[in-house]
């Protein structure tokens, strides 16, 4: 009987010497994941899939920031360029001449003061 246990004792001990060696045969027919050494391990291969996980997921997110951003710098030049028009219409529209000229065409019975303005002066005594 104790050569049978011997056997089986030297048997366990040949799978423990083949466990700590990894081949390239090992992982191409799936035994890779059976070894020891690999599950002593599989707490930090989970971790680096979950930090890889977290890496595509900050990349994409990243990458939808930049696309939103590039939108909103096209919509403030457009912006811009839309108050620059407005502003020079308005400049356009408050000129003198061009006051006088839409009064007219509306009939508002309104006239230009041909006097100059008068400054007033106050005593601050």
């Amino acid at each position: 009987m104790m050569s049978k246990r011997k056997g089986n004792i030297e048997f366990d001990q040949s799978i423990d010497e083949n466990d700590r060696f990894l081949s390239f045969r090992d992982f191409i027919n799936g035994n890779l994941l059976t070894k020891k050494i690999v599950l002593k391990q599989i707490r930090y291969f989970i971790l680096l899939v979950m930090i890889a996980f977290i890496s595509i997921a900050n990349r994409n997110h990243a990458e939808k920031v930049v696309i939103h951003l590039n939108q909103l710098q096209k919509d403030v030049k457009e912006l811009r360029s839309h108050s620059i028009t407005i502003s020079a219409e308005l400049i356009k529209v408050s000129r003198q001449s061009e006051v006088v000229r839409l009064v007219n065409r509306y009939g508002l019975g309104l006239q230009e003061s041909l006097e100059p303005p008068n400054k007033l002066f106050i005593d601050e005594r």
